[in-house]
Order: structure tokens, then C-alpha cells, then sequence
């Protein structure tokens, strides 16, 4: 952090470091030597008791091989590393900011939403996972609009590294020296995954999946060999005794391709006869083929029923065990991540750009979203009943809760459904007010504002001229002057009459039930 301080706008890298020193260029142009051609369990012993001492480059080549031949560990790890790169994130002001803290928040936020790279930069980062850690290089710095930014960034070979001898959790390069050269400030983003506790060379997963790599290579070539000999059905070739050499030949020859050209000729008096195949099954093959990849899935994901299921054990219920566990390795791979994202990325730019910067504790930080969203169904229907019984909950929660952000000024928002208009009407006096943000409850108001000359007032402007046409003419007459009765009534007079005698009903209703 301290030598990170030191850099100001005037000395900031020019070039890249990989790029300047002719050394490391060396290093670099050196081609992969493929250490897992071949490979035995003591030759890997050897390259990762190598990699403890402090020469990294033979355990990195065979990671980078691992990885390009083992279908199952590209495809595992694609899962782990695609899992973070699709992740939300946004850049989280310090404790209580202050105005020009949460101006500088908006600016990196800014900048970051400007980068294309970024997508790409966070992919190669979670190339830690399997190799230990992963560096890349800031290509360079510009000025734009009076902002120092970085061009851009290049993923660097973890071969071209080494351990710095005398403190083994410091990543150095390679240029043929003892203790290497060490890495530029304010020109490396420099990741470190930490599968396991240990020192960097032994943090990879790569330790742990080369047994596995290892044991399931053997079994495909065993496989390979078992097909290849016993696959095919023998062939035996019968000559007369009198056969000259040249008809020998012939013969042999037919024997040879007739499994491959499924055709032949061969001189009259001669006979090629097909033996069944050697008695045998692939089936152990398979099963140790099958146990390996279960053990990569296992160190990769944590669990297996996210990517194999045998049809007998698999479950939804243990499906979803495992795949909790999968969402836990990648909010672990995020936290991680976003830490040296803070470290090497957030902080240069708060430094040489931040109007509010004064101490490099106090500082933005980097953040993958990794909070899920609650259940918008269970909250609308938990949160209301929460509310009435008193309890008083911020609504920014609710909105961090259910990752909805809240609207902003002049910002077009939903609104409820219209309600019908008879539920607006006025309602009588005295009585309680049908409306969500009352406070007072209305069955609790209802003896006090009701009595029965409240109820006569409201029921009988309703009741009364319908009770007089029944009582004074016959079933036919009275529904068709039913039906004319309220025809003088406007549209609202109508609504609150009949809005007084559903709410006075209701209540009453409810009281004496």
C-alpha cells in the first residue's frame, strides 16, 4: 500500500514491464514443454515439490495442459469461472461518505460501466482457480476528460512467474534470476485464489486434480488398449501346405486389412476364419473413468449432481443440496475476487482521480451482488401483515430485500389498480374512514359511530322506494318500475347511495355475527 502512494500522475508506468525488460521478453518466448505427455505419478511428485521450492513455471505448463485435455475440468471449471463473470456488481461508497466521497463513488462507477474489457478482465482473474493466481498487466494509462484510466489489460502466462525465495507468498517474475523481478505498483492486478489455506504455490486446485488427471489417463488408455485388442473379432489366416512365400504373403496381407477394408482377395485353396473376441468388459474402465471425474467434480463445485447423475442416487432434493453448496463456491470465488479488484483496480483510479481522497483506508469498494432475491410472493403478503401489527420497516430494506431499485426523481412508477368508484364514496358522518392509511381501526370505531337512527338515515333512501312498489303492485309491474327507480340519480349520487349501505351493512354484519 505504501509503495502504492508513492506513485503520482507524473511517474505512473509508461510501458509494460513484461514488455520493457529483455529478460523477462526471454521468458516469455520460451514455448510450453507440455510436462503432462507422459506424465507419472513420480514426475508430478517431482513438479510439485519443484513448485514448493519456489519454481512454479512446470506446475503452471502442466495446469494449462490439464486444462486443454481433460474435457470434465474445462467443463467444471467453466461453470465456476462463467458463474462469477455473470454476476451484478456496482462499487459501494466508504462508512457515512461524505458528498465528495459519494461524487467519486458515481465516478468509478462511471468508468468501470466504460471499460469493454472488464467482462474479459473478470474472466481471466478466475483463472486463479486452478493455477493459484493470476496476473495481469495494465497495458497503459491515458488521460481522458482530465481522467487518468487504464487502456486496457493483458493476461500474462502464469509461467512467466516465480515465488520470491525469501518470502514464498510473493509472486515475482521470471528473468532467470535467483530472486526474480519485482512487480511494478499501479501496473498489475495480481489475484491470488485461495482453494486452500497454504503458501501461494500450493493454493491451486491444480495440486489436488492431478491425481485424479492422472489415474483417469491411465484408465483411457487401458480402455483404448482393451478395445484395440479385444474389440476385434482374431483373425486366422489357413494356407495349404504346399503354399509358396509370395502366397503367404498374400494372405497375411488380406488378414491384416480385411478388419479395417472389410474386403480381401485371396488365392483359391486358402481360408481366413474369424475367433470370437477374448472373453472381457469394459466396465472397470469405465468405473474408474467415472470415479475420477466425481473426484474433480467434487474438488471443482463441491458436490457432483450439479454436472453427473447415475439414475439411482440423484435426487431434486440432493440436486439441490449440491447446488447450494456450488452457489456457495461462487459467492466465495466473488468476495475474493472483489477484493483484489478494490485493491488493484478501484483504488489507482480513487488515487489519481478522487477529488475526496486523503487516506487509503477510507476508500470505494468493488462488489459482486451476491445477496439473492427473496420471494416477491411470500413478502407481499408477509410484509403488509407486518406492518399492522406495528412494526416499522424501512422501505430501503424491502427494495435491498427484494433487488428492486427504488424509482428516482422523475422516474415513471407503477401504481395500483384504479378502485371502483362506489368504494370512494363519501361515507356517512360519523363513521370511520374506509381508506388504507387510516389509523384508527374501523370495526374498533364502528359502536361508537353507529346507531340505529345512523342505519335508518343510510339504509332507507335505498330500501324504502323498492318496499313501497312491491307492497303496492303485482311481481311484473314492480320489476319493471324497480328498474326506473334510481334512473333520475346521477352517476355519483347512485354510487354513494348504494357505497352507505354496503359499508353500513358490512359492519353491522361483522359486530353481530
Amino acid at each position: 500500500m505504501k509503495d502504492m502512494i508513492k506513485i503520482t500522475k507524473g511517474n505512473l508506468p509508461t510501458e509494460q514491464q513484461t514488455k520493457s525488460d529483455a529478460r523477462i521478453v526471454q521468458i516469455q518466448q520460451r514455448f510450453s514443454e507440455h510436462p503432462s505427455s507422459g506424465l507419472t505419478p513420480f514426475q508430478a511428485a517431482v513438479i510439485l515439490r519443484e513448485a514448493e521450492q519456489g519454481n512454479i513455471m512446470a506446475q503452471c505448463m502442466l495446469a494449462e495442459d490439464m486444462e486443454e485435455k481433460d474435457t470434465h475440468i474445462l467443463s467444471e471449471l467453466a461453470k465456476r469461472r462463467r458463474a462469477v463473470q455473470r454476476l451484478n456488481f456496482n462499487i459501494a461508497p466508504p462508512l457515512n461518505p461524505t458528498k465528495d466521497e459519494k461524487r467519486d463513488t458515481e465516478m468509478l462507477s462511471e468508468l468501470l460501466d466504460s471499460f469493454t474489457w472488464f467482462d474479459d478482465f473478470v474472466f481471466d482473474g478466475t483463472d486463479a482457480i486452478l493455477k493459484g493466481f493470476s496476473c495481469q498487466e495494465f497495458s497503459g494509462w491515458e488521460s481522458i476528460d482530465n481522467l487518468l484510466v487504464p487502456t486496457g489489460v493483458e493476461w500474462i502466462d502464469p509461467s512467466t512467474f516465480q515465488v520470491n525465495p525469501n518470502n514464498r507468498n510473493e509472486l515475482r517474475l521470471s528473468d532467470g534470476s535467483y530472486e526474480g523481478v519485482e512487480l511494478q505498483p499501479f501496473n498489475w492486478v495480481k489475484h491470488v485464489s485461495r482453494s486452500k489455506s497454504g503458501y501461494l504455490a500450493r493454493t491451486g486446485l491444480v495440486r489436488t486434480l492431478i491425481w485424479p488427471y492422472i489415474f483417469k489417463n491411465y484408465s483411457i488408455r487401458d480402455l483404448a488398449e482393451f478395445l484395440e485388442i479385444y474389440g476385434i473379432p482374431i483373425r486366422l489366416g489357413r494356407y495349404s501346405s504346399g503354399a509358396t512365400e509370395d502366397e503367404k504373403k498374400t494372405l497375411l496381407k488380406a488378414v491384416m486389412s480385411i478388419g479395417h477394408n472389410a474386403g480381401g482377395i485371396i488365392p483359391n485353396g486358402m481360408a481366413i476364419d474369424f475367433q470370437s473376441a477374448a472373453n472381457g468388459t469394459s466396465d472397470p474402465f469405465l468405473a474408474m473413468n467415472d470415479l475420477m471425474e466425481r473426484a474433480q467434480s467434487k474438488a471443482i463445485l463441491g458436490g457432483t449432481l450439479t454436472s453427473q447423475a447415475d439414475g439411482a442416487t440423484s435426487t431434486n432434493a440432493l440436486g439441490n443440496v449440491h447446488n447450494d453448496v456450488r452457489v456457495e463456491v461462487c459467492h466465495s470465488d466473488a468476495k475474493q475476487l472483489s477484493a483484489t479488484i478494490t485493491r488493484d483496480l478501484i483504488l489507482p483510479l480513487y488515487c489519481l482521480n478522487g477529488i475526496s481522497f486523503s487516506n487509503p483506508r477510507r476508500h470505494p469498494k468493488f462488489e459482486f451482488d451476491i445477496t439473492p432475491a427473496e420471494d416477491i410472493t411470500a413478502f407481499a403478503s408477509a410484509l403488509p401483515a407486518l406492518v399492522n401489527v406495528g412494526m416499522k420497516i424501512s422501505r430501503a430494506w424491502a427494495h435491498d430485500k427484494l433487488q428492486i431499485p427504488e424509482a428516482q426523481d422523475g422516474e415513471e412508477i407503477l401504481k395500483p389498480e384504479s378502485t371502483p368508484a362506489f368504494l370512494n364514496a363519501k361515507n356517512p358522518a360519523g363513521f370511520a374512514a374506509l381508506n388504507a392509511s387510516q389509523d384508527v381501526d374501523p370495526l374498533k370505531a364502528a359502536p361508537a359511530a353507529i346507531s340505529g337512527n345512523d342505519w335508518q338515515q343510510t339504509i332507507d333512501p335505498v330500501l324504502k322506494p323498492i318496499i313501497d312498489i312491491i307492497m303496492q303492485n303485482d311481481l311484473a309491474t314492480a320489476k319493471n318500475k324497480i328498474e326506473n327507480l334510481y334512473s333520475d340519480l346521477d352517476s355519483e349520487q347512485l354510487e354513494d347511495m348504494i357505497a352507505r349501505g354496503i359499508f353500513v351493512a358490512q359492519l353491522w354484519g361483522r359486530l353481530n355475527a
